[in-house]
């Protein structure tokens, strides 16, 4: 297979260096008994060619080992693997952990001001970290960046990106490019400007600063009226990708802020934008702006997923995104030219469609009259025909599978003055109560070419966890009343659920140690969801964060056991 291929000529750096290296990093997609990136590889596709558990005998998976994660707070992170562990974080600590055991190898404690929680947006929550050379690299809610010693878990460096007395959180990922470590930054919807940092992994040092709201004398500059540019928001609080034959790593922007697009006439760039990257510098070598002048906070920060598609007969290297907005882009990944935009979601009213000449959404009259100050029922919300759960793509059925909504929101801008380290949205919006049979949430297989939902599957509560595809017909997905579910991938078939001790808001993994597949997911309800959509089957969900990891079963030995130490 090609994978092992690869890993046979990756074996000499192996002895080298503590690793990851960067042609780990770069061939984390095919290296499955690791897992060194946010998304399962630089190009985010969450797809594993593993088919060991396929869909003939998943109905066998059972827990291998479960740890608690010491906290009751919301668990959206990713698990990475290397070397026979397993390395994860919450809002509060790193863990190391032995991926055959389930025994914790350390703990990384961070201290906060209780001060702090005051500016966090939607749960207490950390997405994951990145591992290189070494060493792992996270960000904390209060604008730290680490970098841990991977063997010890001690703290090698720690440097602040911004005073979170100023509005600015953290809750992304970072990523390793070409050597570079680069952070986003949440609190777009305080009164912050956005940025983005390049950083020298080994000494902390910062390399540039990438701002995401254009002064006036820089490109896009004109796109803003005054110095609202200051306070225009876009946040970088998802992780990028990057394509290391182009050197391009790709990042999504917040939404503009405050919400009201009356008080900051314009585009608005960069923000709602999708833009290409040299990591080295942060020049930014193209930019497609999915939403000039946003009103309804949609943000453009969605994984963006790397894939080659036949499109008009030719083969086209493309990225991905499923916007919050609705839409579906495909854009050319060495140029940003849009090549699709196709809506996935049943009701949309804020547009009327994307004109493919200029790629700006055409504003409905509803929207248009929205702005005028009259209160108007929106789809899709301000949560999105998809939220920042990430989705996963399949490279054999060339098709994404997300987890979708269909949400509404009331809608009415209005004027507010902007105070420091305090929300500045300028509107006022509410979301509908659950309705019996009237699902929010589907798990869905998508055509990023034209929208088409090929199947779906109702969940209600709406789940936002992410999703795992695999070669051996499977997508893997958590549901906020805590089960760990995998589907068909052809049909949406539900073919096995395991209850795990809470709800599941975070994406799982997969990957094979010692001849055997393991998946991996943190558990653990909160963040967005349990705030802004409550929901009656919650109150049956236990709090507590946990890790659970399974395996297909297989009778117990003696000879396999590992010794309790």
């Amino acid at each position: 297979m090609k994978w092992i291929t690869i890993l046979l000529a990756l074996l000499p750096a192996l002895g080298q260096t503590a690793g990851p290296t960067l042609d780990e990093l770069k061939n984390d997609h095919v290296l499955p008994q690791n897992i060194t990136t946010y998304g399962m590889g630089q190009g985010a596709q969450r797809w594993s060619p593993l088919t060991t558990i396929n869909r003939d005998n998943v109905g066998n998976l059972v827990p291998a080992w479960s740890m608690a994660l010491e906290t009751e707070r919301g668990q959206e992170g990713q698990p990475l693997v290397y070397n026979g562990k397993i390395y994860v974080t919450t809002h509060e600590a790193t863990f190391a952990i032995d991926a055959r055991t389930g025994r914790k190898l350390w703990r990384n404690k961070l201290r906060y001001s209780k001060k702090m929680f005051r500016m966090v947006c939607c749960g207490f929550i950390n997405r994951g970290a990145v591992i290189f050379d070494g060493k792992l690299y996270r960000q904390t809610l209060d604008n730290r960046v680490m970098a841990i010693d991977m063997q010890n878990g001690e703290t090698v460096w720690t440097q602040t990106a911004s005073d979170w007395q100023d509005g600015y959180t953290m809750t992304g990922t970072p990523l390793l490019a070409n050597g570079v470590l680069i952070t986003g930054t949440a609190g777009g919807d305080m009164g912050t400007r956005g940025f983005l940092d390049g950083w020298d992994p080994q000494t902390g040092e910062k390399l540039w600063r990438f701002w995401t709201t254009a002064a006036p004398d820089q490109p896009g500059g004109d796109s803003w009226e005054g110095d609202t540019y200051l306070r225009g928001g876009g946040a970088t609080w998802l992780s990028g990708s990057y394509d290391p034959e182009l050197n391009l790593v790709y990042w999504g922007i917040g939404n503009p802020g405050p919400w009201n697009a009356n008080m900051r006439p314009g585009d608005n760039l960069f923000t709602d934008t999708i833009v290409a990257l040299r990591p080295e510098t942060g020049e930014i070598i193209w930019h497609y702006q999915v939403i000039p002048n946003d009103t309804y906070d949609y943000d453009s920060v969605n994984e963006l997923i790397h894939a080659t598609l036949t499109i008009d007969g030719n083969s086209r290297k493309v990225i991905i995104q499923a916007n919050r907005n609705g839409y579906v882009y495909v854009l050319d990944r060495a140029t940003g030219e849009l090549l699709r935009a196709s809506q996935f979601v049943d009701k949309l009213t804020w547009a009327d469609g994307i004109d493919m000449e200029t790629g700006r959404p055409i504003r409905s009259a509803a929207t248009i009259e929205n702005l005028t100050g009259v209160e108007k029922t929106v789809w899709p919300s301000n949560i999105g025909g998809k939220n920042w759960a990430p989705a996963s793509f399949s490279p054999e059925t060339d098709l994404l599978y997300l987890n979708g909504l269909e949400i509404s929101m009331q809608f009415k801008p209005v004027v507010m003055a902007w105070r420091k380290g305090t929300a500045y949205a300028a509107a006022e919006f509410a979301f509908p109560e659950p309705v019996p049979g009237e699902p929010m949430g589907y798990l869905r297989a998508v055509d990023p070419l034209s929208g088409k939902r090929v199947w779906q599957v109702p969940v209600d509560p709406p789940a936002n966890g992410g999703t795992l595809a695999t070669a051996g017909g499977l997508i893997f997905t958590g549901l906020q009343t805590g089960e760990l579910a995998a589907y068909d991938i052809d049909d949406g078939k539900l073919l096995w659920e395991y209850q795990t001790p809470s709800g599941i808001i975070a994406p799982p993994v997969t990957y094979e140690l010692d001849g055997e597949q393991y998946v991996a997911i943190q558990s653990g309800i909160g963040g967005l969801f349990s705030w802004f959509l409550p929901n009656p089957k919650f109150a049956t969900v236990t709090k507590g964060a946990s890790i659970t990891v399974f395996k297909l079963f297989k009778p117990w030995s003696a000879d396999t056991a590992h010794p309790a130490q």
